[in-house]
């Protein structure tokens, strides 16, 4: 079994900052892609940064040049930088894994960012 463990979300002014985390654990044999997804209320789930093993990295358009994501290969965990956080950022973040080539197949329970004066 695999689970995945957030944290780092809250309660942010804007243009402030935040780090997001996520640690996997369990039987894993392999991680191949990481990603970390958002909804926002009455939103559906969408894209917001993926990092393959070998460290290339994908963003979603509303947050390139403000948001960062790695990894530790050896801790099994993605990390989310996120800076100057708008308060259209404000969302429930989802980490993601993919112990497979082809799809993510486990998430977590989500960690709530609000961005707010």
């Amino acid at each position: 079994q695999v689970q995945l463990v957030e944290s780092g979300g809250g309660l942010v002014q804007p243009g402030g900052s935040l780090t997001l985390s996520c640690a996997a654990a369990g039987r894993i044999r392999m991680i191949y892609n990481l990603g970390w997804y958002r909804q926002a209320p009455g939103k559906q789930r969408e894209l917001v940064a993926a990092i393959t093993r070998g460290g290339n990295t994908n963003y979603g358009e509303s947050v390139k040049g403000r948001f960062t994501i790695s990894r530790d290969n050896a801790k099994n965990t993605v990390y989310l930088q996120m800076n100057s956080l708008r308060p259209e950022d404000t969302a429930v973040y989802y980490c993601s894994i993919a112990t497979n080539p082809r799809a993510y197949d486990y998430w977590g329970q989500g960690t709530k960012v609000t961005v707010s004066s």
